[in-house]
């Protein structure tokens, strides 16, 4: 690896996904003002709200949104719509 590339606060953090509570290692220079204990050694702590064990992408479990309700809210209003314009 080139040196004299990385910053100087280029270390390991852990990152925990607040969705349910997993938390793991990687390596980055962002700011954090918590720790956490992993495997008997501190790491700077960083909160997120969704990672790869959360996203409905990786985890299969896809979220449906009911627009059934809202094509046929459109549907009635584009049909009362043209029933106008025949009169």
């Amino acid at each position: 690896m080139k040196k004299g590339i990385h910053p100087k606060n280029y270390r390991l953090v852990a990152f925990k996904d607040m969705s349910n509570d997993h938390v793991f290692l990687n390596k980055s220079t962002v700011q954090a003002k918590e720790t956490i204990e992993v495997d008997g050694v501190e790491y700077p702590l960083v909160k997120i709200e969704i990672s790869n064990t959360s996203h409905p992408f990786y985890t299969g479990k896809v979220k449906l949104v009911d627009t059934a309700g809202r094509v046929d809210k459109f549907m009635n209003r584009y049909k009362k719509h043209m029933d106008d314009r025949k009169k």
